[in-house]
C-alpha cells in the first residue's frame, strides 16, 4: 500500500510516519513552557548534561552530588547502604518463591557435594585399585561412583528446572511492576524510549542474575566448603585446618578482591547500556530528521564514542576476570600441596593422602564460584539499583483530595455508571461527569515560566468547549493534566468534586480520555487499533466510529478491509488517515470526558470541517467535549471557547463575541479565513 494519501481530503502525506512531539530530554523552548526540545542524539542539552547522564540519573553540572561534599567514609557507607537497601527491595519480591529458591539452593548444593564425593571416591577406588585386592572391597566404591556420577546430573537438572522456574514466576512480576510504574508514574514522562527499554529487559534481568548466578550458586557453595571442612578432618584435623584457611582466601578473599577491582567499571556499564539504547531509537526514529540537518555523522561518532567506551569497560572486566581466576587457580593448587605435605607429616596413610589432594582441589573449585558470584553482584548493582528505584517509589496517587475538600477515598471513588446517551454504534457509554479547573498552575521545572498559570475552567456534563492558542500556550499541558499525566503544581483539577488523582488508573481512562497529541498508532489490524478504545466493540460499532471519523470509505477499499494491518507507527497510511484512525479509536471509547487535541491535523480545511462537525455529532448525549485546536473554522457551535497565552486565559466567550472583540482570536480568524480562501480557490 502506498504512504501517499488514498483519501481526498488528507493533507501532504509525509515521508515517514509522524514522530512524537514531546520527548525527553526535561529541557524547555523559551516561550514554550508547555513543549519540551527534541533532544539530539548524543548531543547535550543547555545544561550541559547529556541524555544518558540525565537518565541515569546522575547529578547535572550545575547540581553537584551532595554526596561528592560529604567524607570519603561516609559516601563510602551511603553507597553500601544504597546497594543494600536496593538488594531488599528486589529480595523482598522474591518472598512469595522463597520455598522454590530454598529449594534450589539445596538442589544446587547437592550438585556440588555429589561432584566433591564423586571426586573423591574416584581417587581412593583407583589408588585402592593398584594394590590389586580382592573385588569385595572395591564394589561399594563402585556403585558410589556411578550412583554419584548420575545423581550429580539429575541434581543438576532438576536444580536447573527449579531455579528458573521460580526466577522466571519472580521476574514476570517484577517486569509488570516496573512497566507499570513505567506507564503511571509522573516523573517518567520526561525519560527516554531506549532508556526506558533497557530498565525493562536489561535491568529487569539483572534481577534474574541476583538470584541465579550469585545468592543460589554462592549459598551452594559456601554450604559444600564448610562440608568439605568437615569431611577432611575426619582424616586429619591439621589438613582441614589448611583447607579451611584456602578456601577462605579462594571464597573470601578473591571475591573481596575482584569486587574493588571491578566495582568502578561495572557501575558504568548499565548506565551506558542505557545510553546506546537510546542512541539506537534515536538513529533509527530519527534517521530522516538527522540526514536532512546534516547531523547525522555527528549522532554516529556520539553513539560510536559511547560503543567504544562501553567495549573497553568490558574488555576491562573480562581482563580483571582472567587475573582473578588464574589467581583462583594458583591458589587451588597452593592449597593442596600445603594440604598433602600437612597430612604426611601427620602420618595419614598415601590413599587418603591422594583423597584429600583431590578433593581439596575439588573443593577449591567449587569455593572459587563465589568469585563469579561476586563478579556478578558487582555487575549487577547498577542494574538493581535502577529497578528498586521503581520498584520503591511511590505510585502515582490514588489517595484522597486534600481533607478541607470534599469527595470520597480512592475506595469510595465514584464507579462510572451507564448513562442514557449511546456510544457509537447503539453502545451505552459512561454517563456524563462535571470536570473542573480551579487555578490550576504547572511548571515542568524549578524556575521556569509556568506552562500554566492559574488557570479556571468549568466544563459542566453535556457542555462542550475549545482551547485555542498559538504554539506554546499551553494547550497540550491542560490536556495531560486532565489526563492525569502531568500533575498540577498548584490548584486542583476535580471530576464530580472529587479530585482527579484519587481515582484509580484503570477508572481514568473511562472518564477522561480520548485523542491526545501522541496517538500512538500500532503495528497491526485497524481491527486491533480500534479495539484499543472498546475490547468488545461489534462490527457495527467499529462502523459507525469509522463513519464518524471519515474512514469508513477508506477501509471498505481495502482488499482486507478491517483486518488491513497498518505498519509499525501506521506506517503504511498517509498522515491523515493515521489521524481519523486515532480518532475513530477515540470516539469508539466513548468516555464520559472526551479530550479531541488536534483532531483535523494533517487534513485539508474542507475535510477538517466535515471530520470535526461528525466527530462533534456522534459524541453521546451528556458527554463533555474538551476541543484543543489551531484551527478556528467550526468552532462556531460550541458552548465556549478558551483563549490560552503563555499559559494564562486571556480571552473566553462564543466564537460570535470573540470574533466581534479585538484580541489574538479575530486577529487570527481573519489570517485564517483568508488564507483558506485562497487555499480553497487554487483547490481543483
Amino acid at each position: 500500500m502506498s504512504r501517499g494519501s488514498d483519501q481526498p481530503g488528507d493533507g501532504p502525506a509525509p515521508g515517514r510516519p509522524a514522530q512524537p512531539e514531546v520527548v525527553s530530554g526535561g529541557e524547555v523552548v523559551p516561550g514554550r513552557p508547555d513543549q519540551p526540545v527534541r533532544a539530539v542524539p548524543g548531543g547535550v542539552s543547555r545544561d550541559g548534561v547529556s541524555p544518558a547522564a540525565r537518565d541515569s540519573g546522575a547529578p547535572t553540572a550545575a547540581e553537584p552530588n551532595p554526596s561528592e561534599l560529604a567524607p570519603t567514609g561516609l559516601r563510602a557507607g551511603a553507597a553500601r547502604d544504597r546497594r543494600a537497601r536496593a538488594e531488599r527491595a528486589v529480595l523482598r519480591l522474591a518472598r512469595p518463591y522463597l520455598g522454590r529458591l530454598l529449594g534450589a539452593g539445596l538442589l544446587a548444593a547437592a550438585t556440588e557435594f555429589a561432584g566433591l564425593a564423586l571426586m573423591a571416591t574416584a581417587t581412593w577406588l583407583l589408588m585402592t585399585a593398584a594394590g590389586r585386592p580382592t573385588l569385595d572391597r572395591l564394589t561399594v566404591a563402585i556403585v558410589a561412583v556411578r550412583a554419584l556420577a548420575v545423581s550429580r546430573g539429575v541434581f543438576r537438572y532438576t536444580e536447573r528446572l527449579a531455579g528458573h522456574d521460580a526466577v522466571l514466576r519472580m521476574i514476570t512480576d517484577v517486569r509488570a511492576r516496573v512497566f507499570a510504574t513505567l506507564t503511571t508514574r509522573r516523573d517518567t514522562a520526561a525519560r527516554r524510549t531506549g532508556d526506558a527499554l533497557s530498565r525493562l529487559v536489561s535491568d529487569v534481568e539483572a534481577v534474574q542474575d541476583l538470584l541465579l548466578r550469585v545468592l543460589v550458586p554462592g549459598a551452594a557453595a559456601a554450604l559444600v566448603s564448610l562440608l568439605a571442612v568437615g569431611g577432611a578432618a575426619l582424616i586429619s584435623p591439621a589438613a582441614a585446618g589448611v583447607l579451611a584457611v584456602g578456601l577462605l582466601v579462594a571464597g573470601v578473599g578473591l571475591p573481596a578482591l575482584a569486587t574493588a577491582l571491578t566495582r568502578r567499571a561495572a557501575d558504568e556499564v548499565a548506565p551506558l547500556r542505557g545510553a546506546l539504547a537510546v542512541d539506537a531509537v534515536d538513529l533509527t526514529h530519527g534517521a530522516a530528521d538527522l540526514a536532512a540537518f546534516g547531523a547525522t555523522a555527528t549522532a554516529l561518532t556520539a553513539a560510536e564514542g559511547r560503543a567504544r567506551r562501553l567495549a573497553r569497560l568490558e574488555r576491562r572486566l573480562a581482563a580483571t576476570g582472567f587475573a582473578v581466576d588464574a589467581t583462583g587457580v594458583l591458589v587451588s593448587g597452593l592449597t593442596a600441596a600445603a594440604v598433602v605435605v600437612v597430612a604426611l607429616r601427620a602420618g595419614v596413610g598415601g590413599v587418603l593422602v591422594g583423597v584429600l589432594a583431590v578433593g581439596t582441589l575439588a573443593a577449591v573449585e567449587i569455593a572459587l564460584a563465589l568469585v563469579g558470584a561476586a563478579r556478578q553482584r558487582t555487575q549487577l548493582r547498577a542494574g538493581l539499583a535502577r529497578v528498586a528505584a521503581l520498584l520503591t517509589a511511590p505510585v502515582p496517587p490514588s489517595t484522597p483530595a486534600p481533607a478541607s475538600a470534599p469527595g470520597p477515598s480512592p475506595a469510595s471513588a465514584p464507579t462510572p455508571a451507564p448513562g442514557p446517551g449511546p456510544g457509537p454504534g447503539g453502545t451505552p457509554a459512561t454517563a456524563g461527569h462535571d470536570l473542573r479547573f480551579a487555578g490550576v498552575t504547572v511548571r515542568y521545572r524549578e524556575g521556569a515560566a509556568p506552562a500554566l498559570d492559574g488557570v479556571d475552567l468549568d466544563l459542566p456534563a453535556g457542555r462542550r468547549v475549545a482551547v485555542v492558542g498559538p504554539s506554546g500556550a499551553g494547550k497540550s499541558t491542560l490536556a495531560a493534566v486532565l489526563t492525569g499525566a502531568v500533575r498540577p503544581d498548584a490548584g486542583r483539577v476535580t471530576l464530580d468534586g472529587v479530585d482527579v488523582s484519587a481515582y484509580p488508573a484503570e477508572e481514568l481512562p473511562r472518564m477522561v480520555g480520548g485523542l491526545l497529541a501522541e496517538a500512538y498508532v500500532f503495528h497491526a489490524s485497524v481491527r486491533d487499533n480500534l479495539l484499543l478504545g472498546r475490547p468488545r466493540a461489534d462490527e457495527e460499532e467499529l462502523t459507525a466510529a469509522a463513519r464518524a471519523a471519515g474512514l469508513l470509505d477508506w477501509v471498505r477499499a481495502q482488499p482486507d478491509g478491517w483486518d488491513t494491518v497498518v505498519g509499525e507507527q501506521g506506517g503504511q497510511l498517509s498522515g491523515g488517515q493515521r489521524q481519523r484512525l486515532a480518532l475513530a479509536r477515540a470516539l469508539l471509547a466513548a468516555p464520559a470526558v472526551l479530550v479531541l487535541d488536534e483532531p483535523m491535523e494533517g487534513l485539508d480545511p474542507a475535510a477538517a470541517d466535515a471530520v470535526l462537525a461528525s466527530a462533534l455529532a456522534a459524541t453521546p448525549t451528556g458527554h463533555s467535549v474538551l476541543l484543543i485546536s489551531h484551527r478556528l473554522s467550526g468552532l462556531a457551535g460550541l458552548d465556549e471557547i478558551v483563549v490560552l497565552d503563555a499559559g494564562r486565559v486571556v480571552q473566553r466567550g462564543r466564537h460570535d463575541e470573540l470574533v466581534a472583540q479585538p484580541g489574538w482570536y479575530r486577529d487570527q480568524w481573519l489570517l485564517q479565513a483568508a488564507a483558506e480562501r485562497g487555499y480553497l480557490a487554487l483547490a481543483p
